[in-house]
């Protein structure tokens, strides 16, 4: 359910977090462009949103900039150990398809790649 922060709010609380209203935009999306150091102008560029929508999350960012940013950090956190997640079990799969032999009738270009591998020094 959304919840509007502020009767004449362009900012409500989705499940997702903080999100300019009508857009699947977050305030967090727009932070991570303002600590990669982007100027308002460029994140107009770059996100689909109105000058208003903008300008509603900036003056929301600065009016809460102590929770905004505690959320922020909670959200960075929470995507990193997704990341990590996600990057260990994918290489645990991908370290299980390299153990699998070649489908048949497919050993004789299995056998040129290794080769190819081996003379370039590749591994795996």
């Amino acid at each position: 359910m959304d919840l509007v922060l502020d009767k004449h709010s362009l900012i409500i609380r989705t499940e997702g977090g903080l999100t300019i209203a009508g857009t699947r935009i977050t305030i967090y999306d727009v932070m991570d462009h303002l600590t990669a150091g982007w100027t308002p102008k460029l994140i107009l560029n770059w996100l689909p949103l109105t000058e208003e929508q903008l300008n509603a999350a900036l003056s929301y960012i600065n009016a809460n900039r102590t929770e905004v940013e505690a959320e922020y950090k909670t959200v960075l956190q929470a995507t990193q150990e997704m990341r990590e997640y996600w990057e260990n079990k994918n290489r645990e799969r991908l370290a299980q398809i390299a153990k699998l032999p070649p489908k048949q009738g497919q050993e004789e270009i299995h056998a040129k790649l290794q080769a190819w591998k081996a003379k370039l020094g590749i591994s795996a």
